[in-house]
């Protein structure tokens, strides 16, 4: 830790006088999402105006605020910057998010820097940082701790993929900055800190270009991976680890630009949370995407990944920008995310490396039977019994050590494995349909039967708000899983094209140390007054936005969620924001049906209400679905065995990295090759060529 001095001047300083300048009342911002109408630099210049003109609702990532304003030729409110700086000494989690702008304060905008940043934008500071700040983040970098080896106990949460990546970026770039310092914390110097931290971050790199992130298409993560890709790209010297660095943003926002809908990234989603799922202004990734691409709302001033972006050189390629854009065709989008833990053979790993058991944790395989034994040896290197996060297996510590000595650790894990495993994400096979008019989103046959956590399985969207997605609800309030982030158990959730059936079959775990399953039942968002209409005939719920339909079906009977519903029973939570948009199902085995369609495929609504109402429609023995879609055949799936139109069977695994209709690889790519409307981006990750050509 830092030492005790440094703190209690940390929180003095925090009581700085505001500037004058400082905003007491916000101003909001519009959502847009109609074709894009302006240039980047002008996004630009109006998110500085954003960034200007609102207060922080909260302080928790405040310094990519100040670091904007400072850009825009703006006073910085020391005051705000120094409550960074105590947070980051007191080592509280997240930390991490912090300290990339700390990096950035050194790097980018103190004036007796002379050396240029290698990409990064060169800023003109009309109201440079003090030298009591400048000398209160050089104390603060210092003293960081950087990985969990190093040492000390903390509750800091390093291992989930977003945090590796941020962690181990800050300890390279920190290396780099003071390269003949000795950090504190760990006794190393800042050459020895960059030449630790330079595989950690080449290997993470390496896992995400050929097989995709884990925490996958996440509205929640994305935007923290980012910002750490970006610093390493603005601020590295090394020409691997920048071109890489590179080469991985341009991914990220190319998912985004195929599994978007109106500038909303609503897809099925790796991690996400409640207010990300159901609001396109709660999307942590919706700042960034209407600076970058011109479609969404400023919300957040102090956004990580539009904050990195305004200050970087980094330059959206064009064929990112025609996929974006596209408004006039329909298609779809398969896409491998995330890595299997078992695959040992295919990426070389080691089960009692404590570097391999890192890789294991980007996924969050805590107690995978694979994988329970490397937990112990970690647990025991890295002082974790006593990180709060893993507060429930610290009265088991003598148990779990027993069991591992006598090789039972294992076969406990593969008992438990439904409950303990509930938090890993294996690799997801994404299948997205985009039209003009909405978009469907799954990740296929993901883990069904298991526990899951903060999985987002599947998400249809009309417009930025109206969408629809069911849950079965974990626990009512509290962590997640609860009533709406997560789930309880996972369903078998398929798609083919325009329509999801998700099947829930709801059962207790037992024994279940995590979440022991009590609600029987699912639910559905469906908030009525984002739609244009909203019909309900013959047990489907129907709705229209523009010229997209939407039509939801329940095998169990349902009900909407109203202030004067009471089941006995069943643990329903009350909460005004979901009257009228929450429909519920009782019973331990549900199919949710949803077809999707619009105007210039089904005709008028009328049609389309029509066609799904005469359509064959069955639930039987195995949990059976037949379901004789229109426009598309007949669909059979079960809880078990193939997913089938007409007959023959559909590929729900296995899928490719990418396969639509800009780019095509296969699985475990080493390139990439991007084409749209005659612009193209190809990646070589082998050569590290990156190579675009910019043509609209």
């Amino acid at each position: 830790m830092m030492s005790t001095d440094s703190r209690p001047y940390f929180a003095e300083q925090a009581r700085r006088p505001v500037p004058a300048t400082y905003p007491t009342e916000p101003h909001p911002d519009f959502y847009y999402s109609g074709p894009v109408e302006d240039t980047y630099e002008e996004r630009r210049k109006k998110y500085l105006d954003f960034v200007l003109q609102n207060p922080l609702k909260s302080d928790q990532r405040t310094m990519w605020r100040e670091l904007m304003v400072m850009a825009a030729g703006g006073e910085p409110h020391e005051g705000k910057i120094f409550q960074v700086l105590n947070f980051i000494s007191e080592r509280h989690d997240c930390s991490d998010f912090r300290m990339h702008p700390v990096l950035r304060l050194v790097y980018q905008f103190d004036p007796n820097r002379k050396k240029p940043t290698p990409d990064g934008r060169q800023l003109e500071i009309k109201h440079p940082p003090s030298q009591e700040v400048l000398d209160a983040a050089k104390a603060t970098i210092l003293h960081f701790k950087y990985w969990p080896s190093e040492p000390g106990i903390d509750s800091l949460c390093s291992w989930t993929e977003n945090h590796q990546i941020l962690y181990a970026s800050a300890g390279y770039l920190a290396g780099q900055l003071y390269p003949d310092e000795v950090f504190h914390n760990s006794g190393e110097t800042g050459r020895e800190k960059m030449a630790i931290n330079k595989p950690r971050i080449l290997r993470w790199m390496d896992l995400r270009f050929r097989s995709g992130f884990s925490e996958w298409l996440s509205n929640v993560y994305y935007e923290e991976d980012i910002a750490p890709l970006l610093s390493l790209h603005d601020l590295c010297e090394d020409e691997e680890i920048r071109g890489r660095a590179k080469m991985i943003i341009d991914l990220m926002l190319l998912d985004i630009a195929l599994n978007q809908y109106q500038g909303v990234l609503g897809s099925t989603h790796g991690r996400s949370y409640e207010r990300q799922k159901k609001w396109a202004a709660g999307e942590s990734t919706i700042t960034m995407t209407k600076l970058l691409f011109g479609r969404g709302i400023y919300t957040n001033c102090s956004s990580m990944s539009a904050g990195s972006f305004l200050i970087s050189n980094y330059e959206v390629p064009q064929v990112l920008h025609n996929i974006f854009e596209e408004d006039t065709v329909s298609y779809v989008n398969k896409q491998e995310c995330g890595f299997r833990v078992q695959d040992q053979e295919r990426w070389n790993w080691d089960y009692d490396s404590l570097e391999d058991g890192m890789v294991f944790y980007s996924n969050e395989a805590y107690l995978h039977p694979l994988t329970a034994r490397t937990t112990i040896r970690m647990f025991d290197a890295f002082n974790w019994w006593e990180n709060r996060f893993f507060a429930e297996f610290k009265p088991f510590r003598g148990f779990l050590k027993t069991l591992k000595a006598l090789g039972l650790l294992k076969p406990l894990a593969k008992w438990l494995e439904k409950d303990l495993s509930r938090n890993m994400r294996d690799n997801a096979n994404v299948y997205t349909y985009k039209t003009p008019d909405y978009m469907l989103s799954t990740a296929q046959d993901h883990r069904k039967g298991f526990g899951g956590d903060q999985h987002h399985i599947w998400h249809a969207t009309l417009a930025p708000d109206a969408v629809c997605f069911t849950t079965h609800p974990g626990t009512i309030g509290g962590k997640t899983p609860n009533y709406w982030e997560g789930s309880g158990l996972l369903p078998r959730s398929v798609q083919i094209k325009n329509v999801n059936i998700t099947l829930y079959n709801i059962k207790p775990i037992f024994p279940a140390l995590y979440v022991p399953i009590k609600n029987f039942y699912t639910h559905a968002w469906f908030p009525k007054d984002k739609f244009d209409e909203v019909v309900e005939k013959q047990d489907w719920i129907f709705a229209r936005k523009g010229d997209a339909y939407l039509g939801l079906y329940s095998f169990q009977p349902y009900f909407w969620n109203t202030e004067d519903v009471d089941v006995e029973g069943f643990n329903i939570p009350k909460n005004e924001l979901d009257i009228d948009r929450d429909v519920i199902a009782l019973g331990k085995q549900n199919a949710w049906i949803t077809q999707l369609g619009r105007k210039a495929d089904d005709g008028s609504f009328e049609e389309f209400m029509q066609q799904i109402l005469a359509a064959k429609l069955t639930f039987g023995t195995g949990m059976q679905v037949e379901f004789d879609s229109p426009g598309n055949g007949l669909i059979q799936v079960a809880w078990n065995g193939p997913l089938t139109l007409d007959g023959e069977p559909i590929e729900i695994n296995g899928y490719p990295r990418y396969d639509n209709p800009y780019v095509t690889t296969e699985r475990d790519p080493f390139e990439m090759h991007v084409i749209a409307n005659n612009a193209e981006l190809y990646l070589n990750w082998n050569t590290i060529e990156r190579r675009v050509t910019n043509k609209e």
